[in-house]
């Protein structure tokens, strides 16, 4: 027994009785099947995984073959990818100045405790905040990262 896919009901032939859309024996409308060569994931799906693992799966959408034509896709590849590496620039300069700070006998480490946590939680939120923009199929650009990230793409 076949379902319409429009309003679920059941369907004996190639119409259905209750919304009166078409209907072919799998229980799909004519067309509705996806092309032999996609993908499988949307364009967005696709854009917020690539901030999942931040460098890993930004360089993996930008070589694997259907998402690396992809415009949207590759912009944000190319704005995962800046953003951990600032990121990781970010951290280094954390570290360099945590080491001057520590020098200060106790207010010094609250300090570094402090930042360190704001920093964290502040990259995890913004980490976050992309994934779930992109994944919903909003563009998300950063300001200083996300120019170039659209340079990238549209070279």
């Amino acid at each position: 027994m076949a379902f319409c896919p429009s309003c679920g009901s059941q369907v004996d032939g190639r119409f259905c009785p209750k919304c009166g859309a078409t209907v072919d024996a799998g229980g799909v409308p004519p067309g509705a099947a996806p092309a032999a060569g996609s993908s499988g994931l949307t364009d967005n799906a696709a854009g917020a995984l690539c901030y999942l693992f931040g460098l890993i799966t930004g360089i993996l959408f930008l070589v694997i073959s259907p998402y690396n034509t992809n415009r949207n896709v590759k912009f944000n590849a190319f704005q995962s990818i800046f953003f951990h590496v600032a990121m990781i620039a970010i951290y280094i300069v954390f570290f360099i100045v945590s080491l001057g700070l520590h020098f200060i006998p106790v207010m010094g480490s609250i300090i570094v405790l402090l930042l360190s946590l704001c920093l964290w939680i502040g990259g995890l939120c913004a980490w976050l905040y992309l994934m779930f923009k992109t994944y919903n199929g909003q563009k998300v650009v950063l300001p200083i990262i996300g120019p170039l990230a659209e340079k990238q793409a549209n070279s």
